[in-house]
């Protein structure tokens, strides 16, 4: 296929294969008539979605795409929060099993919701065993994580028992922080559009908007199944 590059890492979530479409031009969209799986293809906000639509793709999520320079971070500390590279996986395992509810495989209704909750929950795991991700801490307790790589801001994820106290603002800054020192100079993140708590987390962090894509999802042959 030559518009369309499998992705592994969905295709072990959902046990059918999955793919990631690179144009939009008709024949790359014929070519997802093909081949049974699920499809995912990223547009420009600007783009004209007849075409999409008339070839079986239907609308997800529109993502933005919120970037900060190293020296407009605004760095916030609280005393009894703290972030380490010391953790038990287990603990941030759990913890990753319930607060992923509005991503956009969540929200496809050709997913499961527990199969969406598990390629959350492996996608942390990933994060773990590239030694890519800091735990949370608040008064010596785990209260959630920060997953990153390269300047990319990936996950943030807090225990629903520490959710509403404004703690968010404090673990974000610590993480982003972390990630300034290892060398970048600046930092990007994707949040979807309707997710407007995490924006303004960011906004307020000094992360700025600098662009946005449109996400479709498209389903050919069975849908997944849950084993």
């Amino acid at each position: 296929m030559k518009y369309v590059t499998e992705t592994p890492y969905n295709k072990r979530n959902f046990h059918i294969d999955t793919f990631e479409v690179n144009s939009t031009s008709e024949v790359a969209l014929k070519e997802t008539d093909c081949y049974a799986g699920h499809y995912t293809l990223k547009v420009s906000p600007g783009e004209n979605p007849k075409p999409l639509l008339q070839h079986g793709f239907y609308y997800m999520d529109t993502l933005l795409r919120p970037v900060c320079e190293k020296g407009d971070l605004v760095h916030v500390t609280h005393e009894d929060t703290v972030i380490s590279t010391d953790y038990d996986p287990k603990d941030i395992l759990r913890i990753a099993e319930t607060v992923f509810k509005q991503g956009r495989f969540h929200r496809d209704f050709n997913i499961p919701s527990r199969m969406a909750d598990v390629r959350y929950r492996n996608w942390v795991g990933d994060l773990i065993e590239k030694e890519l991700l800091f735990a949370l801490y608040f008064n010596g307790e785990v209260a959630g994580f920060y997953g990153y790589e390269g300047n990319n801001v990936l996950l943030l994820g807090i225990d629903e028992r520490f959710r509403g106290q404004g703690l968010a603002k404090y673990f974000t800054s610590a993480g982003c922080l972390k990630q300034f020192n290892q060398g970048h100079d600046k930092l990007q993140t994707s949040i979807s559009a309707s997710n407007t708590a995490s924006l303004n987390l960011f906004y307020m962090l000094g992360f700025r908007l600098k662009g946005a894509v449109d996400v479709y999802h498209k389903l050919t042959g069975p849908a997944p199944k849950e084993v």
